[in-house]
């Protein structure tokens, strides 16, 4: 019963996130996209760990931001330098990984995409 719970509760806090935060619903349609884009082109099984694990890093960071900016929010309701620090700093890790996955994502799409458009 337990593991049910607690199962339930993780994807009712991620239906929660992917409502209420842009940035979620424009992190999983850019996973749609490179789901679609990465199976036209073929990945490598090795490719698709790859991807596969910075999509989650991506998507995990914005959950955990989500997580942070709502605590700060809830114990620092009036203006606070310090919780607008916390918040920027959660905010600077998502897109530290987001521009990290963004090379590699690079690195493993664009020689591919450009083989395939090019014909080589």
């Amino acid at each position: 019963m337990k593991r049910t719970s607690g199962f339930r509760f993780a994807f009712k806090g991620i239906a929660h996130s992917f409502r209420e935060q842009l940035n979620l619903r424009i992190h999983f349609a850019i996973t749609a996209t490179v789901i679609l884009t990465g199976w036209l082109i073929e990945l490598s099984l090795v490719e698709w760990c790859i991807i596969i694990i910075c999509i989650g890093s991506v998507i995990s960071a914005e959950l955990f931001n989500t997580a942070i900016e709502n605590h700060v929010n809830l114990t620092h309701p009036e203006w606070n330098a310090e919780a607008g620090h916390t918040k920027d700093v959660a905010a600077g890790a998502v897109l530290v990984v987001a521009v990290v996955s963004s090379i590699i994502g690079l690195i493993i799409f664009l020689p591919r995409v450009l083989e395939k458009l090019m014909g080589v």
